[in-house]
Parts: structure tokens; sequence; C-alpha cells
């Protein structure tokens, strides 16, 4: 349960955070090109820290690095809102990528030593939990916005309120999660380069990233600017998309055993590019709502898939393959957003949609090829 909440807590900051880039972006003047530039900095700071998880795991120890990373994240996400400057929003991005980065491979890693030790399948669940976060920032976010709250009160009193959860509440419960030993202790956290089947699983977990991102900093764009829903009905964009992941992702420990990760991988790439022609096609601000709510759907079983895939290649020190596959395959959630702005400034933001459509749909190549991937029943 603490770890599940540590989930949802980086998704709860995160979720309240991606319905105020419009504000953001009014308040500062930008352009869909700026934006995106500035969108650049949280990739950046994750490219720099992501690799020196492992060692920082080692050093501190899992919980200690995971309740540090966590605060740090619910601190920095409240900054961009009272910055006045592109610049500054930059940086502050970069910080924020570089607390989430940690905080990713430690709760990840804390879920995967629960399953090895104790035997139950809790993957898909917590990322489930990440999930419900994102539900229920958003719609706070949402129904602050349409009560009038100045949005960087009610996200610094959030952030707050969390800060004490974490430190209060969950770190005495964190304390009990096992440290899995390695045979060889200078070696068994090191950052190791992809190549063979986990180049292909940060191929599709780049893509299925790419979606989630989309989702995250261009929903509320998308439905605000392009189809003309108010700020706080735009946000509902990715309030459903974060509802339908979630639903899908606590049913995951259930359905994976049941259908195998392979065929789901296959639904994963046909379903998500459906929901993107959805999206893009609508007319109406009710289908592009749709769209994304599909779009949560389609995606949800990506990462609790790949993440524990990673975790069992042959070749790596367990910590290495899913630092690794965590890295790489993250820059499709933070690189692809600022991509979108880019193209979008210059093509419109609906083409930057269809282009990442086209990039998902060419990853079902990667499927049949991946290896150690769990048949039905498991």
């Amino acid at each position: 349960m603490a770890v599940g909440f540590t989930f949802a807590a980086d998704s709860f900051m995160f979720g309240t955070w991606v319905t105020l880039i419009p504000f953001v972006k009014d308040k500062l003047a930008l352009s869909d090109g700026a934006l995106g530039l500035s969108l650049f900095g949280m990739p950046i700071g994750l490219l720099i820290m992501n690799p020196v998880s492992p060692w920082l795991i080692q050093r501190f120890g899992l919980v200690r690095i995971t309740i540090f990373s966590t605060v740090l994240m619910a601190i920095s996400f409240v900054l961009p809102l009272w910055t006045a400057d592109k610049w500054v929003l930059f940086a502050i991005l970069f910080v924020i990528g570089m607390a989430v980065a940690v905080m990713n491979v430690g709760m990840n890693t804390c879920a995967t030593n629960i399953e090895v030790v104790h035997g139950r399948k809790i993957m898909s669940t917590c990322h489930g939990m990440w999930s419900l976060g994102g539900v229920l920032g958003a719609a706070w976010s949402a129904m602050m916005l349409k009560w009038g709250a100045y949005p960087a009160y009610y996200l610094s009193s959030q952030a707050i309120i969390l800060v004490f959860a974490v430190i209060f509440i969950l770190y005495p419960h964190l304390k009990k999660v096992p440290e899995i030993p390695h045979e060889n202790e200078g070696t068994g956290f090191q950052f190791a380069l992809p190549k063979g089947d986990l180049l292909l699983m940060i191929l599709l977990g780049a893509a299925t990233g790419l979606c989630e991102g989309l989702a995250f900093d261009w929903s509320a764009v998308y439905l605000h600017d392009t189809l003309g829903a108010a700020n706080q009905v735009a946000a509902l964009g990715f309030a459903c998309f974060s509802f339908s992941m979630m639903a899908m992702r606590f049913a995951g420990d259930s359905l994976i055993p049941l259908y195998g990760e392979r065929k789901l991988l296959y639904f994963t790439v046909i379903a998500a590019v459906i929901s993107l022609l959805v999206v893009i096609l609508a007319v109406q601000i009710w289908m592009g709502i749709l769209g994304f709510f599909l779009l949560g759907m389609s995606i949800a079983l990506a990462a609790p898939i790949l993440f524990n895939v990673s975790a069992r290649v042959p070749g790596f020190a367990p910590g290495a393959g899913l630092a690794t596959y965590a890295t790489f395959s993250f820059i499709g959630f933070l690189v692809g957003p600022p991509c979108i702005g880019l193209i979008s400034e210059a093509f419109g933001l609906a083409k930057g949609f269809l282009l990442v459509a086209g990039l998902t749909l060419a990853t079902i190549l990667c499927v049949p090829r991946i290896g150690y991937l769990k048949t039905a029943d498991y």
C-alpha cells in the first residue's frame, strides 16, 4: 500500500501540473514552439539523472532515495506557477526531471523487490495507483479552476500536505520494503547500454510513453485551443485518460496472466493508433475527450509489462535492466511532447498527433521479436 501511494503521489502532482500548462502558457505569453522548448527541461534533467539513480540507490539505500526524490518532486512542481520567465521555467522543469528520474527508478524497484521476495503480483496495481493519482490531481485542479481558485496557491498547499504525508505516514511503512542483495554489489545496480531484446522493449516503451506524454502535456491544450473547450472542461481530457488507464491497470494483474504479455502488447499498439485517430478526427469536444479516454485504456498495460520484462532479461543485473529501460523508454514520455510543440508551431497540433500515431504503429514490428514475454496462465 505504501509503495502504491508513492506512485499515486507522483502522478497527483503531475496530474495537477498538466492541467495548468495552459495557465502557464498564457501567463508567460508563450507560443506552442516556446512552450515546447521550455518543456525540454524535464527530459534533459531525466536523461542526466536516470543513469545515476541506480548508484544513488546502492549508495544511500532504496527507501531513503525514494522518499527524498518524492519530497523534491512535490516541491519542484509548485515552482513553475511562480516564475515569470521561460528560461527559469526551463530550469525548474530540469530539476523536476531529475527528481522524477530518481523517483521512477526507486518506486519501480520497490515494487519489483516486493514481487520477488513475497511472490505477489503488484506492478500493474502500482501503476494503477499512479493513474489514480493523475485522475485525482486533474479532477481536483478542474474543480479548483471552476471555483476560481488561483492555481499557484492551491498547488502550493497540496504540495505542503503531500510532503508531510510522505515523511510522517508513508516513510515508516516503506522502511519495510525488502532490499534484494546482489552477488556483486559493485555492479548490481550499474547502468547498461541497451541492446537486443531490451532495445526492442525500449522502442515500444518509448512509443507508448510518447502517447502518454502527449495526453499529459497536450490534451488540455488541444481541447482548449483546437476544439474550443473552456479550461475546466479541457482538464477533463486528461482526467478521462487517467481514469481509463487506472481501471485497466487495476485489472492488469489479472488480465496479464489470463491473456499473456505478447497479446496485450499487440492490443496496446493497435488500440493506441485507433484512439489517436479519434482525437485527430474529432469535431466536437466530447469526441476529443472520448479519444483520450480510449487512449488511456489502450496503453495502460504497456508499462507494467515492460518494466517487469526488463527486470528479468538475462545478462543484466535486475537494477541495471530496469534502470536502462526506465531511462530510454521515458525519453518518449518527456522528449515527445516538446517535439510535438515544435511540430505544432509549423504544421498544427493535429499533425503532431498524427506523427505520434505513425511512430506508434511502426513499433508493432517489435512485439513478435521480443523474447522473455510470458504467455497466458503463467
